[in-house]
């Protein structure tokens, strides 16, 4: 199938989509109203709680969701075929993605802005908060611990990128100061940052800075500990100082580069030389799991993220300042982020066969190009190979346009570790909020105060991160859990958003209910089939973690079911929309 075709009926299917099932879901489903004061207006404190612009928050939004997720899940799971890849995004994040992240961040603006796992014991019960907490803690520790390293090899692997990402926290900084200190003109200050931006880009192609070796670290693990404390600078930090800004900055950043892989699809399909180079289905790859139920695993970002409910429920919804910008933020980002995954689809499926040097140094073009990156699932897995397949096919694409391969290689490289820098920066923050939930819940108040709270979190990653050596490669031994607890994680806020839809009668729940059924046999299917595989390789640690994680996913799912077949008091319905919760 010719891609630009491709590209042309999914991003009108997107569009067509948020205007007819997005805005159903938000005024007749979640009954979106701005009668009910948002938490960043009820809750205001300068640091967490910031009522925002939509536009700014969807940048911070849709930056924090989506990091790598949306370009390695696609860039791998396109060994069973595009076919496969491109239906599942885009049913996915229309059907069930959307659905989860709007849900979260609603039910947290009618909850004080709480976080799924806090607002879990109201509507199921308190043992299942506690194991909420607990799926949430290891995702968010995994992510902490191991993203420094991502970030590491993606310095690593584009030298170029190392200038520009730094440079981008004084330029958000002085964005912010500029829009929140001085009153300053949001279109012009936004437009010379973003200038600046570009010509750090331009810097960093003349000046690639590659990390030695400092007292006996390898460069892996000094990033890893510069990245953590950048994280915990970021966390304690009000948002509007450094995140807000900077996430707004890069929401900029995703704009240009989809709109630069857009031209560059149009530019190399009418040149001819855009051809799609993948196989239109791929049961059986070699060495690969099977399709049933790994692909809805392997892509999450792009589709559906427990990540997003995180966020949705973290940061955003103590940002978003009326309701009505929710629709807007949580399904609208999905649907983009859903676009963005489709690009990079066409960019493994078709802009890799434009040309590919392979590490003999072979350079391929056509289908052997794609043949020798995804010769099996060993040779595609890596998360090098993963980034590697996407730069190349975006770069080949974006060069179709008149840039310079080079300068497109440092554009790609920076949009994807400028990505994985938001993803970590609001995971740290997050994680803070859960611990200061969790710690004082457990009366332990100390928690609250943010600079202890974040200083637990970036430790207890460091332990993690570090635990195996030097390098920060710590967290690669969960590294295999993290699909599945991700996964399980959106079945779980699914289940939420399905009783909190069930409380208001009627059949409104079924929006939320089929996606959470479908994703809660995902994720167990997957959980137990990892089960077996660890039991063979004899990991004892990984067979541990994933028994628990199954052992979690069927107790809230028992708890929710019985919770659902229970009649819902009239006054819990009536206090819903109110805000009063």
């Amino acid at each position: 199938m010719n891609a630009l075709l491709i590209m042309l009926l999914s991003f009108s299917g997107y569009l067509l989509m948020y205007r007819l099932y997005g805005r159903y879901i938000g005024r007749r489903i979640f009954a979106i109203t701005d009668e009910n004061i948002a938490p960043s207006v009820e809750l205001e404190d300068g640091v967490d709680y910031v009522p925002t612009r939509k536009e700014i928050i969807f940048g911070h939004h849709f930056t924090s969701i989506a990091g790598t997720g949306p370009i390695v899940g696609p860039a791998i799971a396109i060994i069973w075929g595009w076919i496969p890849a491109l239906l599942w995004v885009f049913v996915g994040s229309i059907m069930m993605g959307a659905v989860h992240d709007l849900g979260a961040l609603i039910i947290s603006m009618r909850n004080k802005g709480k976080s799924i796992s806090d607002y879990t014991a109201k509507y199921i019960n308190g043992r299942s908060r506690i194991f909420f907490f607990i799926i949430v803690f290891l995702e968010l520790w995994i992510v902490i611990a191991i993203f420094g390293m991502v970030i590491a090899i993606i310095f690593s692997m584009f030298p170029t990128s190392v200038v520009p990402v730094w440079l981008q926290i004084p330029i958000a900084v002085a964005l912010g100061v500029l829009l929140y200190k001085r009153g300053g003109n949001f279109g012009l200050w936004s437009l010379v940052a973003v200038l600046l931006m570009y010509a750090t880009i331009v810097l960093g192609a003349f000046l690639p800075l590659e990390m030695p070796t400092v007292l006996g670290v390898p460069a892996t693990g000094v990033w890893t500990i510069i990245l953590l404390i950048y994280a915990f600078v970021a966390s304690v930090l009000p948002v509007t100082v450094l995140l807000q800004p900077r996430d707004f900055i890069n929401a900029y950043q995703l704009v240009i580069a989809m709109l630069l892989l857009t031209v560059g699809v149009l530019f190399s399909a009418f040149s001819g030389n855009l051809t799609i180079v993948a196989p239109a289905f791929q049961a059986a790859p070699a060495e690969a799991p099977p399709l049933w139920p790994f692909l809805f695993i392997t892509i999450a970002c792009g589709a559906i993220s427990g990540f997003h409910a995180l966020v949705s429920s973290g940061t955003s919804a103590k940002q978003v300042r009326r309701e009505s910008d929710s629709l807007f933020v949580g399904y609208g980002s999905m649907l983009v982020e859903g676009a963005l995954a489709t690009l990079v689809i066409l960019a493994v499926a078709a802009g890799i066969g434009m040309g590919y040097t392979s590490a003999s140094g072979e350079y391929l073009t056509g289908v052997a190009a794609w043949t020798q990156q995804y010769s099996s699932w060993a040779a595609a897995s890596g998360m090098g190979s993963k980034i590697t397949a996407f730069v190349n096919g975006a770069s080949n694409m974006i060069a179709a346009t008149g840039v310079p391969r080079e300068i497109a290689v440092v554009i790609m490289g920076v949009f994807v570790a400028s990505f994985a820098g938001t993803t970590l920066d609001t995971a740290t923050r997050i994680q803070r909020y859960i611990v200061t939930e969790l710690f004082t819940e457990l009366r332990l108040n100390v928690f609250q105060n943010r600079y202890i709270a974040t200083g637990f979190v970036v430790v207890t990653a460091a332990l993690l991160a570090f635990a195996s050596g030097a390098n920060g490669a710590g967290a690669l031994s969960l590294w295999p859990l993290f699909g599945a607890v991700n996964q399980t994680l959106a079945a779980l806020a699914l289940i939420i958003v399905t009783l909190y839809l069930r409380r208001d009668g009627g059949m409104k729940w079924v929006y939320a209910g089929i996606p959470a059924a479908f994703m809660s046999v995902m994720t167990i299917w997957a959980a137990v089939l990892n089960q077996v595989e660890y039991g063979g390789s004899h990991n004892i640690l990984l067979q541990v973690i994933n028994a628990a994680i199954i052992l979690i996913v069927l107790w809230v799912t028992v708890e929710g079911l019985l919770q659902f077949f229970r009649p819902v008091p009239e006054r819990a319905v009536a206090a819903e929309h109110g805000g009063d919760a």
